[in-house]
C-alpha cells in the first residue's frame, strides 16, 4: 500500500476517516511513501502545528512500519504521465498536483494500492486501498 499526504493528515489530525485509514493500514503487507509525500506532509504539519506536528508524523511513520522510497528516475516520468492525464489545469476531474503525482507514480510503479481521502484519485487508474 502506498499512503498519500491526504490520508496521513487525516490521521494525525483525527478525522473522521482515521480509524479506517489505520485499519487498512495495519492489514497491508508493505506499507511505502514516497519522499516526496514525506516533505509535503511535514511541511503542512509544520505550517499548522510547528516542530510537534512534524515530529508526530515521524513517530507515526515509524510506529506503522512505513517505508519511506527515494524518488527516481522512473517514478518522475510516471508522475509527468500522471500530471499530463490527471493535472490540475488540464481539464481532467482528478485535478492532481505535485505531490498526488509523486504518490500515483509510486502506487503504480509498485502496483500497489493507494490510500487518500477525497475524490481526486478516483478519477484516475490508480488502485484504491480502501
Amino acid at each position: 500500500m502506498v499512503l498519500d499526504t491526504s490520508a496521513l493528515f487525516a490521521i494525525l489530525t483525527d478525522e473522521p476517516e482515521r480509524r479506517v485509514f489505520n485499519e487498512a493500514i495495519e492489514r497491508a503487507p508493505a506499507r511505502l511513501l514516497s519522499a516526496t509525500t514525506l516533505l509535503e506532509t511535514k511541511m503542512v504539519l509544520f505550517a499548522r502545528y510547528g516542530a510537534p506536528g512534524a515530529n508526530a508524523l515521524d513517530a507515526f511513520l515509524l510506529r506503522a512500519g512505513i517505508r519511506v522510497a527515494p524518488v527516481t528516475a522512473e517514478q518522475a516520468e510516471i508522475a509527468f504521465d500522471a500530471f499530463r492525464r490527471f493535472g490540475r489545469g488540464t481539464g481532467h476531474a482528478a485535478h492532481l498536483n505535485y505531490g498526488d503525482c509523486f504518490s500515483y507514480a509510486l502506487a503504480r510503479e509498485n502496483a500497489a494500492p493507494l490510500l487518500f481521502k477525497g475524490g481526486d484519485f478516483i478519477h484516475t487508474d490508480v488502485e484504491t486501498a480502501l
